[in-house]
C-alpha cells in the first residue's frame, strides 16, 4: 500500500481498538474476541513500524509500554488534590447532614459512590487527548506517572464522542483487582521475592516503576469520580460522571443519588454487607453534595472539601481458636510461621489459616496454641491475626518459641541482621527449598518448559531423579515413562494424583530440549539468585554480555552497574562462591544452555558505552524504539528525562519544548538522527 492508504489504514485501526477498548473495559460489553483484537493490534504495530512518519504517543499500541523513567518529575496540580474527611461513626455522618443543610437552604440531593482502596490519580486531557497523570503527592504537587498510566487499558488515551471540555483534570483511582494481586503474589514468592500486604501497596509500587514495560504486564485498573474544569457547563456531580462515561471513562456502576440520611445508611449498609463479593477492594461509602453550585458554596477547609465525607467500614474481624503453629520454608529458605485455625466465617470466606509474619510479629502479639484469637482481612487478602483475647486465655498455654531448626531437613536456622525472616541456611540440601528453585527454574518466565509443573518436580525428586535444575537434560524417556504417584491431601493441598504417561513424556523432553536456546538473561533468572529477578537480570546479562565476564566481577563493579545495589551485589558474589552452583553452571553449560549474549549483527561494538541518551521528538524510517535498541546495542544507556547525567539528546521532529529547555539550561549537546549514525558507525 501507499502512505496515503497506510496512513488511513493505521487511523481506522486506532479507532477500531479505542473503539474496543471502551466496549469491554468501559461498558463491560465486548462485541470481538481476544484473538480478534489481538490480531488488529498486531497489524497496527506493525504498520506504525513501517510507517514511523504516522507515529502518535497516544496510539493504542503505546499500552505495551517500554519507556525508563529514571525521576519522576514533579507537577504543582492546577486544581489541588485534597483528602476527603474520614468518620468510622455514623453520627458523624448525621452532623456532616446538619451543617450542609446550615449553609443550603431548599433542595438537597446526595450522591453516595464506593470508596475505592487504590491509588489516587489525576488525568489531564487537552483537546480529547491523555496529556498527563500525577499521582495526589502532598495534595498540591505529586508526581508525572503518565508513561505507567498509559499503560492501565481502561484509562483513554483518546476521549469518545465531543462536548468535553478543552482542558480538564479528571480524577480517580488506580487499583490492583483481586485476581491479578493473587498471580502477582505467587510470582513474588517464586523469585525469592517478600509478597506485597494487600492490593494497594501493589498498585501503589507498581505506578512508580521505572520500567513501563513491566507495568504494562501488571493488571492495572481505574476507576473515574471527579471533573475538575474551568469550562464545565454542567450543574451536577452525576452528569459529569455520566458525561465522563460517555466520553470514555470508566466510572463506578454503584452510584445512587439520595435525598435523605435514611437512604444514606442504606446504601452504606448494603456494601459494608456485600463488598466481599466485588472482584477489588473498597474501604468505605463517599458521600457528595451533587449540586455543583452549593458545593461552591460550602467550599473548602485547609485540608478538605466541605460538601464530602467519607464513611470507612472498620476492618473485617472475627475470633476463633488457634489449633497450632506450622512453619513452611519457601525457595529462598524464608521460614514462614502460619497459625492454623477452628474454621470462620471472615469477609465472605471460610478461614482456616493466617499468616503469622515472623519471630517478631509472633512476640510482639504473644500468640499461644489454645489461644483465642482475633483474625482481620481488611484490606488484606491474606488473613492475619491481629489481637489475642488474653481473657479466654488456657490455664498453663505455653509461651511460643520461633523454632531453632528447619522442620524439613534439620538444620539450624539463621537470621541475618536487618532482616525480619529466619532462613534454613541448607540450600543444597533442604528439599522445599531444591523442588522450589527447580520449579523456579521451568517456570514461563524462565525456562518456560512445558508440561513440567509442581506436581511432576515433586514426583521427580521423591524418586531420586532430580536434585538441580541440570539434573533435568540428563533425564531419559526410559526413567520418565510409567513414573506415578497419589500424593494424600494435607492442610495445603488436595488428594492429586500425578503420572508420566507417553505423550507427557514426549512433551516434557521436547519442552527441556526447546529451552537450550532461551535467552541468556532469562538462563540468569532462572538461576534463582537471591534478589535477581526479571528486570535485575537483564540489566546484568545486557551490562557483563556473558555468564564468564558476570562470575568474574568484583563487588566494586558489579554495584557500578545501574541499580544493582548492595545487597544484590553481595548475593552474587555469595552465590558464585559455591562450589555447588559453579558445577551446576558448568553442567549446564555443557548441556548447551545460552550463557551469553547472542549479537544479531556480526561486529557490533561497545561505541557508547558509558554514555546516557534521551530521545525526543519523531524520526522518518526509524521508530522510538529500533534506535533505543541501537543505543543498548551499541553499549550506551536510554533515560526518559533530561538530567545533568545526560550525555546526548537525540533531537527529532516536533522535540518536546521543556526538554530543549532544559537541555540549553544544562548545556547538553542535541544531535541529528544522522550525528548519531555516524557515532555507532565510528
Amino acid at each position: 500500500m501507499d502512505k496515503k492508504q497506510a496512513k488511513n489504514k493505521i487511523e481506522q485501526l486506532r479507532k477500531d481498538l479505542e473503539k474496543h477498548n471502551y466496549l469491554y473495559y468501559v461498558l463491560s460489553r465486548p462485541v470481538i474476541s481476544d484473538y480478534e483484537y489481538d490480531m488488529m493490534m498486531e497489524e497496527l504495530i506493525r504498520l506504525e513500524k513501517e510507517y514511523p512518519q504516522f507515529r502518535d504517543p497516544n496510539s493504542p499500541s503505546q499500552r505495551v509500554g517500554g519507556d525508563i523513567t529514571k525521576e519522576f518529575k514533579t507537577v504543582r496540580h492546577k486544581y489541588p488534590m485534597l483528602s476527603l474527611s474520614n468518620t468510622y461513626s455514623k453520627e458523624e455522618v448525621i452532623d456532616f447532614d446538619k451543617r450542609v443543610k446550615k449553609v443550603i437552604q431548599g433542595d438537597l440531593e446526595y450522591v453516595c459512590e464506593l470508596k475505592f482502596d487504590g491509588v489516587a490519580i489525576s488525568l489531564t486531557y487537552e483537546n480529547g487527548l491523555l496529556l498527563r497523570a500525577v499521582t495526589r503527592g502532598d495534595g498540591m504537587q505529586g508526581d508525572d506517572v503518565t508513561t505507567n498510566i498509559k499503560t492501565i487499558n481502561s484509562i483513554p488515551l483518546k476521549l469518545q464522542e465531543n462536548g468535553y471540555p478543552d482542558e480538564f483534570e479528571i480524577r480517580g483511582e488506580v487499583y490492583y483487582p483481586h485476581e491479578g494481586f493473587a498471580r502477582l503474589n505467587e510470582e513474588r514468592e517464586k523469585n525469592g521475592e517478600p509478597p506485597f500486604a494487600n492490593p494497594r501497596n501493589a498498585a501503589s509500587g507498581t505506578i512508580k516503576m521505572q520500567d513501563s514495560s513491566i507495568v504494562a504486564k501488571r493488571p492495572l485498573d481505574c476507576f473515574l469520580y471527579n471533573i475538575a474544569s474551568d469550562e464545565l457547563n454542567t450543574k451536577t456531580h452525576y452528569e459529569n460522571l455520566q458525561n465522563a462515561r460517555n466520553w470514555g471513562f470508566r466510572t463506578s456502576p454503584y452510584v445512587v443519588k439520595v435525598r435523605n440520611i435514611d437512604a444514606i445508611f442504606d446504601f452504606i449498609n448494603e456494601w459494608d454487607k456485600n463488598r466481599a463479593e466485588l472482584p477489588y477492594d473498597i474501604d468505605g461509602v463517599v458521600i457528595k453534595v451533587n449540586d455543583l453550585s452549593q458545593q461552591q458554596a460550602l467550599g473548602f477547609t485547609a485540608k478538605s472539601p466541605r460538601w464530602a465525607i467519607a464513611y470507612k467500614f472498620k476492618a473485617e474481624k472475627a475470633s476463633t481458636r488457634l489449633k497450632s503453629i506450622s512453619y513452611y520454608v519457601g525457595r529462598t529458605g524464608a521460614v514462614t510461621p502460619v497459625a492454623n485455625m477452628e474454621p470462620v466465617l471472615l469477609a465472605g470466606t471460610i478461614v482456616k489459616r493466617a499468616s503469622l509474619h515472623n519471630a517478631d510479629i509472633m512476640e510482639k502479639l504473644d500468640v499461644r496454641t489454645g489461644d483465642t484469637v482475633f483474625v482481620e482481612k481488611g484490606g488484606e487478602i491474606i488473613p492475619k491475626i491481629v489481637d489475642v483475647d488474653l481473657d479466654k486465655r488456657p490455664a498453663g498455654a505455653e509461651k511460643t518459641k520461633f523454632i531453632k531448626n528447619c522442620p524439613e531437613c534439620g538444620t539450624t536456622l539463621i537470621r541475618k541482621e536487618g532482616e525480619a525472616a529466619h532462613y534454613c541456611p541448607n540450600e543444597e540440601g533442604c528439599p522445599p527449598q531444591i523442588k522450589g528453585k527447580i520449579e523456579h527454574f521451568i517456570s514461563r518466565k524462565a525456562m518456560d518448559i512445558d508440561s513440567l509443573g509442581e506436581g511432576k518436580i515433586e514426583l521427580l525428586y521423591d524418586r531420586g531423579l532430580i536434585r538441580n535444575a541440570a539434573d533435568l537434560y540428563d533425564m531419559k524417556y526410559e526413567q520418565l515413562i510409567g513414573l506415578e504417584k497419589v500424593y494424600p491431601a494435607d492442610t495445603e493441598k488436595k488428594e492429586r494424583k500425578v503420572s508420566f504417561r507417553d505423550k507427557t513424556v514426549r512433551n516434557i523432553l521436547k519442552g527441556i530440549e526447546a529451552s537450550k536456546e532461551t535467552a541468556f538473561e532469562k538462563v540468569l533468572y532462572a538461576l534463582g539468585i537471591r534478589y535477581v529477578g526479571e528486570t535485575v537480570a537483564k540489566k546484568l546479562a545486557q551490562h557483563f554480555k556473558s555468564m564468564d565476564r558476570l562470575m568474574e566481577a568484583s563487588y566494586e563493579e558489579l554495584v557500578a552497574v545501574d541499580e544493582i545495589g548492595e545487597r544484590i551485589a553481595g548475593a552474587l558474589i555469595a552465590y558464585f562462591k559455591s562450589e555447588e552452583h559453579l558445577e551446576m553452571i558448568q553442567r549446564l553449560r555443557e548441556k548447551g544452555l545460552q550463557f551469553e549474549i547472542r549479537e544479531d549483527k556480526p561486529g557490533v561494538k561497545n561505541t557508547l558505552e558509558g554514555k546516557s541518551f534521551v530521545i525526543s521528538g519523531s524520526f522518518e524510517n526509524i521508530s522510538r524504539n529500533e534506535l533505543k535498541n541501537l543505543i543498548e546495542l551499541h553499549g550506551g544507556k536510554n533515560t526518559g528525562s533530561v538530567s545533568g547525567n545526560t550525555n546526548y539528546i537525540i533531537a527529532g521532529d516536533n522535540m518536546g519544548p521543556s526538554k530543549r529547555k532544559k537541555a540549553e539550561e544544562l548545556g547538553i549537546p542535541l544531535i541529528s538522527l544522522d550525528d548519531f549514525k555516524k557515532m555507532i558507525e565510528k
